[in-house]
């Protein structure tokens, strides 16, 4: 079995969401090459299928490119997972296992997330729990949490006025709507339609994302 790499790569900058709903196979592991090339700085897997196979060895070829490129590699709600192919760490949900288990099995060097949506006071729970970072969204629409109610600025800037730790922004965000994020106090932004989508030039799009933070 993998160990969790003793490396802890700062949650900052591009987080690229490699979502299997909006790339598969091959194609997936080709755009997410394009996506690091062009700067981005995490890599998450999120996979909602019970195909375990499959979802180990995509794992196992994210994480490769992740070590070559410099990246962080983050498995979305899956702790087994995480430790079975060596991530750098886990993101974790409302429906998932709790920071505190995870950072168990995971220990002191992983990278754990937590969501709180759009509820400051989840944050510091999670934090006290075993969380490391915390996310908060959607900030836009997505198509990945169309479900998801929305977050706002107002949020962002309390929580970046409370919080010591690395702050994430996800939802539907895109490098022609980033900006206000950023400046509100976001430390990296999870981008998955807009890196991954149909037609996309996945390095172009990562890049253009990566300019932004040189107006900060």
């Amino acid at each position: 079995m993998n160990t969790v790499p003793d490396r802890q790569p700062a949650i900052r900058g591009v987080y690229a969401l490699a979502d299997t709903s909006l790339l598969a196979g091959a194609e997936l592991m080709v755009r997410v090459d394009a996506a690091l090339r062009g700067g981005a700085a995490v890599v998450q897997y999120r996979d909602k299928t019970t195909d375990a196979a499959r979802r180990f060895r995509e794992t196992q070829v994210l994480r490769a490119l992740c070590v070559r490129h410099g990246a962080a590699f983050i498995v979305n709600d899956d702790v087994d997972l995480a430790l079975a192919v060596g991530a750098d760490g886990v993101h974790l949900g409302r429906d998932d296992a709790s920071p505190a288990l995870a950072r168990v099995r995971l220990g002191t060097r992983a990278l754990i997330g937590a969501t709180c949506y759009d509820r400051l006071d989840l944050a510091p729970a999670a934090l006290a729990a075993g969380a490391d970072h915390v996310a908060f969204g959607r900030f836009f629409p997505s198509s990945t949490k169309p479900g998801e109610i929305y977050a706002s600025l107002d949020l962002l800037r309390a929580a970046r006025a409370s919080l010591s730790c690395p702050i994430v922004c996800i939802g539907g965000i895109r490098a022609d709507n980033a900006a206000p994020l950023l400046a509100a106090g976001a430390d990296a932004l999870v981008v998955g339609s807009a890196l991954f989508g149909p037609g996309v030039d996945s390095e172009a799009a990562a890049r253009a994302l990566v300019a932004l933070w040189k107006d900060i």
